[in-house]
């Protein structure tokens, strides 16, 4: 996995993600978890083919700027100890 500090933008370079269109409402739970997904499945995809995993890292922003931190930290932990629910 990549590390989360090498992933983050510069200080105030944060940006807002753009609209996507499978999320039209005002809730952005489904979009923070299916972004999280992508980005998981994204780098596993990319280390498995020996590919650098730079593609990956819009998928890391859109999901840790609309994911609760608490969120991010209790799904890496569960990924880590093999529990986690989704199917990256």
């Amino acid at each position: 996995m990549l590390d989360v500090e090498a992933q983050k933008p510069p200080n105030g370079k944060w940006w807002t993600p753009p609209f996507d269109p499978r999320f039209p409402n005002q809730n952005q739970t489904r979009n923070c978890y299916q972004n999280f997904l992508d980005y998981h499945r994204c780098v596993k995809t990319m280390s498995r083919r020996g590919k650098s995993t730079q593609p990956c890292e819009y998928y890391f922003r859109v999901y840790y700027s609309l994911c609760p931190i608490s969120w991010v930290n209790r799904w890496n932990e569960q990924i880590r100890n093999g529990t986690f629910a989704g199917k990256i």
